[in-house]
């Protein structure tokens, strides 16, 4: 029995010894790994929660699981259970912000909208009321009701939101509520909001209801101009914002004029001169007719009759004059700034067509010219990138160069475990190149000095006998040419022709590119040059028709010293020699000690 017992305990201690030994070698293959590659996550798993700790009861005497769950809204009254709508969890948990952000809060921006629509209310219904009989005692207090919603906008924005915007001192942004409001009540921008809030309205009560009392409300201009500035900010394509808002320009400009003209007219007397309003149909769309012909000239007006009428229509004439020619001069500037682009592009494929000429280029490359310059134009929207990014601090490249190609890049399995910051600054290399359909991206027995990855498009692997055969096709996010990287001497050999299958768009990253950032990443460079033999090796060239050795890497490891020559080194030492050797054995060591 006793040696039963042993060999029995005995042989447990070995299996227990043996499962130790495997999990120790697993976990030291997942430290290599993470090691190697910094972006592989821990596979440790999470503690479990033992049997006795998951069954102790909750402090009311229940066990946990019997509870029901967070996320079922559960609301416990008295001796019932009653479930609870979320949306009063958020209603009560939200408050409205203690600072707000001006040039990247959209809620700030949809408050301007409420705020420029109750300006635009005052600064159009203003000269309507006040000039034609649209205000009658009946409809009095729909006038007053509107009014009275936009001066509260008003107020609001000066109360709520104003006083919460943030700012910059000393290139710090000030987010406390004293220095904001501060701030503000500092500003012109409080002085123009109080003064647009004037309570003239008290004179109602002696002169009456009269609009022109609520003139200061236009004032708040500055609201709208920020409006502007705000909305062209987040809108694609701001330029159709502005044709807009220039022919709005136009429109307020005939609007004000027509309203000057009925009030004339009726200064003078309806219909009392062939010049004056008559007071026939639409009193409006009459005046706002007259108020066109006269603004932009047309002509065919009848002629002043009283020297009243005669200054009123030189006026009218003056500033029609000045005002049509700014409205055309600011519509050209617009369209010009929105077709800039298109101009550009258009003067340079033209200038190139104009050279191709000159040199007598063949037709077939000038239309494959004409076809990249179309198809980058339209795929891209412009014909270089790097021009439109070249005015941005380099941080704010790289960060658009992350957003862009890190996906790409990452997947890459020669980089997988390289520095971080390393394949950031190869980001900022990368050579964006549109290849049109069936051109050659590489021939077979090119000197290779380049990386590609497509970024849309497929490209086609050709081989065989007759180099025509197609051996893989590559989709966008695959990568070839790779091992050109890793090879000295003038770089390695292409193995096959890759042609492009249709329109194929590529990021090129060059050897010397690499070359100058891994100057800068040592242990990146350790790591690709192990790689590089393991690639290499899986990937090994066939010799030339001298038997010379394949490609080096362009990280070569210090070649040995002979043994031979050690041994005649070691040998002048041991005599003491002072001959060539003996000098050169010493010379050696000088440059061992300079070295360490």
């Amino acid at each position: 029995r006793i040696g039963s017992a042993s060999s029995l305990s005995s042989t447990t201690i070995n299996t227990r010894l043996q499962e130790l030994v495997r999990l120790f070698k697993e976990r030291t293959e997942k430290v290599k790994e993470k090691l190697i590659d910094s972006d592989v996550t821990s596979d440790d798993e999470s503690p479990v929660a033992s049997p006795a700790a998951a069954a102790v009861p909750a402090p009311g005497g229940e066990l946990e699981g019997d509870k029901p769950s967070g996320d079922e809204h559960y609301c416990e009254m008295l001796c019932c259970t009653f479930k609870r709508r979320p949306w009063l969890d958020s209603l009560k948990s939200s408050r409205f912000p203690s600072s707000i952000d001006p040039l990247t809060n959209l809620m700030y921006v949809l408050w301007l909208f409420f705020v420029v629509m109750a300006w635009n209310w005052n600064c159009w219904l203003i000269p309507v009321r006040w000039a034609f009989p649209y205000q009658t005692p009946a409809n009095i207090h729909c006038w007053l009701l509107v009014d009275y919603l936009c001066d509260l906008i008003y107020l609001l924005d000066i109360l709520l939101f104003q006083t919460r915007l943030q700012f910059v001192q000393g290139g710090d942004i000030i987010t406390d509520k004293k220095a904001m409001k501060e701030n503000y009540l500092r500003s012109q921008r409080f002085k123009m909001d109080v003064l647009c809030l004037l309570p003239l309205d008290f004179f109602y009560f002696k002169v009456g209801v009269n609009p022109l009392l609520r003139f200061p409300r236009c004032l708040k201009y500055m609201a709208f101009f920020e409006f502007n500035n705000r909305l062209e900010a987040i809108l694609t394509k701001a330029y159709i914002y502005r044709v807009i808002r220039t022919t709005a320009y136009l429109l307020y400009s005939l609007h004000v004029n027509s309203c000057l003209y009925y009030w004339a007219s009726a200064y003078e007397g309806l219909g009392s001169t062939t010049w004056v309003y008559d007071g026939e149909g639409n009193s409006y769309i009459r005046c706002y007719y007259w108020a066109v012909k006269t603004l932009i000239t047309i002509g065919g007006l009848p002629d002043p009759k009283t020297l009243f009428e005669i200054i009123f229509q030189l006026l009218n004439y003056f500033t029609g004059v000045f005002a049509f020619s700014v409205m055309i001069g600011q519509m050209r500037d617009v369209v010009g700034a929105a077709t800039a682009g298109q101009t550009y592009y258009r003067s340079c494929m033209d200038s190139t067509i104009k050279y191709m000429n000159f040199y007598r280029i063949p037709r077939t490359v000038q239309n494959r010219v004409k076809t990249w310059y179309e198809y980058t134009w339209h795929s891209q929207g412009m014909l270089d990138e790097s021009e439109l990014l070249v005015q941005l601090p380099d941080k704010m490249r790289l960060d658009i160069a992350i957003d862009v190609n890190y996906s790409i890049v990452s997947k890459v399995a020669l980089f997988q475990g390289c520095d971080r910051q390393m394949i950031f600054d190869m980001l900022k290399r990368l050579r964006s190149v549109v290849y049109l359909p069936n051109d050659y991206v590489c021939k077979k027995g090119e000197i290779g000095r380049e990386m590609y990855i497509i970024q849309a498009g497929q490209v086609q692997v050709l081989g065989g006998p007759d180099g025509k055969s197609v051996l893989v096709t590559l989709k966008a996010g695959s990568v070839f040419g790779e091992i050109s990287l890793l090879a000295a001497g003038g770089g390695n050999r292409r193995t096959a022709n890759v042609v492009a299958h249709g329109f194929a768009n590529l990021f090129i990253l060059e050897k010397k590119d690499l070359n100058e950032i891994l100057v800068h990443y040592p242990e990146s460079q350790k790591l690709l040059r192990k790689k590089a033999k393991k690639m290499l090796r899986s990937n090994t060239k066939p010799r030339d028709e001298k038997g010379g050795p394949g490609d080096a890497l362009v990280i070569p490891p210090r070649a040995d010293t002979p043994k031979l020559f050690r041994a005649a080194l070691a040998a002048a030492g041991r005599t003491g020699g002072k001959g060539p050797l003996g000098r050169l054995r010493w010379r050696l060591k000088e440059l061992q000690a300079m070295q360490e």
